[in-house]
């Protein structure tokens, strides 16, 4: 684990090779979001993203959680006498949480431990991959204060749930555990929480192995077609695979080729091919 990492007050950063874990650092409050957090967050991920040695982010909290959602004392009650520092948490609160994770160029995995509430639920559905505890425990509680999911919650969950759960976990505030959230394919997968951190890091791993431009052009191709008709996804595919052939500086549709075809040492269905 290697120390040149940004360091912040309520973001703890960690490496472990190309791996770098992003952990939302407030354990003492089950890592509810304060303002101060998300102005981290956004620093965060902007230096993750310069940072040449990470070639993974992992999203996760500090402690036995992952995300109790908002701090309503800080975030909320905190800012509402001031009005421009609640327009700048509110920024934040959302630049970091869709904005940036949704269009972050390297991998995300959420790494979803203990409590994952409310707003903790966005930053889960932005990143790329997520991988939870059998036993964590999610809840979607707006219901139970008499507001609504707001903060791009409702429709972050539509993404990824549909619409038959996210009605019924919306409405009813009930909780739901990691296995139930693999089920429903909330998250890919759900291991036992012994196993959890060792899985992100083998995911993470076999990442690192692919073309970090193909990643990227895959990751952006795959979030763009869904909204699109046939006949757009068909053009922009053409059109982003053409581009990939000369964003990539190692050339590795041509490696991989020749690997293949002439040196009949690669197969695709088996992993990647030989960088």
């Amino acid at each position: 684990m290697t120390s040149d990492v940004i360091t912040l007050e309520n973001v703890k950063v960690e490496r472990e090779g190309g791996t770098t874990f992003i952990y939302l650092n407030r354990p003492e409050k089950r890592n509810a979001m304060s303002p101060q957090l998300h102005l981290d967050m956004c620093e965060a991920l902007e230096w993750a993203e310069e940072d040449d040695a990470t070639k993974v982010v992992v999203l996760s909290g500090a402690g036995g959680n992952f995300c109790a959602g908002q701090d309503l004392k800080l975030y909320f009650r905190g800012t509402e006498d001031d009005p421009k520092a609640r327009a700048r948490a509110r920024r934040a609160a959302h630049s970091w949480r869709w904005d940036k994770l949704s269009n972050f160029p390297k991998p995300t995995i959420a790494m979803v431990h203990g409590y994952c509430f409310g707003g903790g639920f966005t930053p889960v559905i932005a990143c790329d991959f997520a991988i939870a505890a059998d036993d964590a425990t999610f809840g979607v509680s707006e219901v139970n204060w008499g507001i609504i999911p707001g903060g791009l919650v409702a429709w972050a969950i539509t993404q990824v749930m549909n619409y038959r759960d996210a009605i019924y976990y919306s409405a009813t505030g009930e909780q739901f555990s990691g296995q139930e959230a693999a089920a429903m394919k909330f998250v890919n997968k759900s291991v036992p929480l012994q196993d959890l951190k060792p899985t992100v890091l083998e995911l993470a791993k076999s990442l690192q192995a692919k073309s970090p431009a193909a990643l990227r052009y895959t990751k952006e191709a795959i979030r763009a077609v869904r909204s699109m008709s046939r006949e757009q996804a068909f053009d922009y595919l053409n059109a982003k695979s053409d581009a990939l052939k000369y964003a990539d500086p190692e050339g590795g549709r041509k490696k991989a080729m020749s690997q293949f075809l002439d040196d009949k040492t690669y197969k695709p269905g088996l992993g990647a091919y030989k960088r």
